[in-house]
């Protein structure tokens, strides 16, 4: 259906898990059901511990992941703690981080990859899915906005109407320099490098470097596309 044609009735967003479904789908919903408040409330509190806690050099990397974790509404278990801290520590080298300070809407819709690294003042609006490859490194005040309103005013209404959104997927191994800015339902591919202050505003294929605003190609890494695949190629023989 047109974002046009779609004029709800506001009492029709009582109904939670209708309205959590259509914002996960990229549909129009309404982001001030009460559900959705209390998930972008939790979201602020688990980051005003992290942004808190993780930028104190006292913190240990474990209490770290243990935030982030937290932040993300990750279930998956850290491993045992060890006696030696650092030899605990090191069961984190590959587990992601994110400098401080981070801002997200709800954490529980973005996923991370092994070796994640993001440098301070990024910002995620995680209304649908946004998914980064492992190994990817993100430069300071680079945005990720899955969050979009509609174009049509009269629809969009302040406040009061019906907002939407697109999700975002990064591939492995990529590079985004400082304050970049990556808009709805864009998708990065593998091995890419996106230029500092770029706007990325459509689907990026694997091994390329972009830049500008809108974002465009400006160079092609055939070379070490090849080198990586041939090292990806190795490790599947040895088992890794």
């Amino acid at each position: 259906m047109s974002e046009f044609a779609f004029r709800p009735d506001p009492s029709s967003h009582a109904d939670c898990a209708e309205n959590h479904r259509r914002m996960l789908a990229g549909e129009l919903y309404y982001s001030w059901t009460p559900d959705l408040v209390k998930g972008r409330a939790r979201c602020k509190s688990a980051m005003l511990k992290y942004n808190t806690e993780a930028a104190d050099g006292e913190t240990s990397r474990r209490r770290v992941a243990e935030l982030l974790m937290d932040l993300l509404q990750d279930p998956t278990p850290l491993p045992p703690k060890l006696d030696d801290p650092e030899q605990d520590a090191d069961q984190f080298d590959d587990f992601p981080y994110i400098d401080t300070p981070i801002k997200m809407d709800y954490g529980s819709n973005v996923k991370l990859g092994k070796g994640v690294y993001m440098n301070s003042s990024c910002t995620l609006l995680d209304v649908c899915p946004i998914t980064i490859g492992a190994r990817t490194l993100i430069g300071p005040n680079v945005h990720f906005y899955s969050a979009s309103h509609p174009i049509d005013p009269i629809t969009r209404n302040g406040m009061r109407g019906p907002e939407l959104g697109k999700p975002i997927t990064v591939g492995e191994d990529c590079w985004f320099g400082g304050s970049c800015v990556v808009l709805p339902g864009v998708t990065i591919g593998r091995g890419v490098v996106v230029g500092a202050g770029s706007v990325v505003t459509k689907d990026v294929e694997d091994f390329v470097v972009v830049a500008g605003n809108p974002a465009r190609v400006v160079k092609r890494l055939d070379v070490e596309r090849e080198k990586y695949e041939a090292m990806v190629k190795e490790n599947k023989e040895r088992g890794h």
